[in-house]
């Protein structure tokens, strides 16, 4: 019998920091969180500096950034290997799709653009990304005619994008799917592919060969722009939007509050028990910030502002430690 249990904490936080947004993005280097990118309203970008917030003392700072410093942007996605951060895409101010891909040294606070969007994934927004030590991996997101299933992955150590085979019909194209890299293949789950979807594929690394997986056990409802991290084996959501508004990006939907986890061994999802009740708790919401971090020792989930249901732009920032109880 497995029992799988979250705790939340939510940080104070101190100094100037970037205020509510969504459709922005975070890293995590070190005990130090870099926010880039978001909007306050649906479709504007907020600014293109760069966030600091040390999670030592809880306090924020602008980090004085030189180089090829991206233009603002939403729907953006960030990676972090080592002590680079990786951006990519994203959605500019006159609602176009952009492909260039940037680095941000933090040792040396440094931006370098390292692909124009002529060569590697096309130009999209709203797509997934995730790292692991050599390559960062993007996958989907919304394009310049339509939404998108491919996978690509940047090798940091050859400075250049491989591209992977196409997943099929059975995988459609989607914005805002969890992404994550669990033992040598790379998880596409759910996600927004004209509705709310709530099937899982994965792509094998070694055998260059993708499968859609059928999960059981206590199954999360279709949703899109959660948050996802993976911890050992397991993958762990929270959030999302299960019911798409009416008005598109310009409205909100109905989102979920809720944290589970799948085990992507046995394929079981479960259903976590997070302290829902707690103030720490962050509520329902869409459209976050996330990454995997640490907290007091623990590994987990940092997630920073989002979407709200009444359509207000949020600008907390929660913890999530996950901890299994018992296998």
């Amino acid at each position: 019998m497995v029992e799988i249990k979250g705790q939340w904490t939510k940080f104070d936080q101190k100094g100037s920091g970037p205020g509510a947004r969504s459709s922005h993005a975070i890293a995590v280097v070190g005990k130090k969180v870099y926010t880039f990118g978001g909007e306050f309203s649906p479709r504007v970008p907020v600014d293109n500096k760069l966030y600091v917030f040390d999670l030592n003392d809880q306090s924020w700072s602008i980090a004085d950034a030189s180089g090829d410093v991206p233009p603002p942007r939403v729907g953006v996605t960030m990676a972090a290997v080592s002590d680079i951060i990786y951006v990519f895409g994203g959605r500019d101010s006159e609602h176009k799709e952009l492909g260039e891909l940037y680095s941000f040294d933090t040792t040396t606070n440094k931006w370098a653009l390292l692909s124009n969007g002529e060569t590697g994934p096309a130009h999209r927004s709203y797509h997934s990304t995730a790292a692991n030590e050599r390559y960062v991996y993007v996958f989907g997101g919304c394009g310049f005619s339509g939404r998108l299933n491919d996978l690509w992955a940047y090798d940091v150590v050859d400075q250049k994008w491989v591209q992977f085979p196409l997943p099929g019909d059975n995988c459609k194209g989607r914005g805002g799917p969890g992404l994550a890299v669990v033992h040598g293949k790379v998880w596409v789950v759910y996600g927004f592919a004209g509705e709310e979807a709530d099937d899982v594929h994965c792509f094998d690394l070694s055998k260059k060969e993708w499968a859609e997986v059928e999960t059981t056990g206590e199954k999360p409802t279709a949703r899109s722009v959660f948050s996802t991290v993976s911890v050992g084996k397991y993958i762990f959501i929270y959030g999302g939007e299960v019911d798409p508004s009416d008005l598109g990006h310009l409205g909100a939907g109905k989102f979920s509050a809720e944290a589970y986890a799948l085990d992507t061994e046995t394929l079981v999802w479960k259903k976590m028990e997070d302290g829902s009740d707690s103030i720490d708790h962050p509520g329902p919401r869409g459209w976050c910030a996330f990454a995997a971090g640490e907290h007091d020792g623990n590994p987990g989930l940092l997630v920073y502002g989002g979407n709200s249901p009444s359509n207000d732009r949020l600008d907390d920032i929660h913890f999530f430690a996950p901890k299994v109880i018992s296998e």
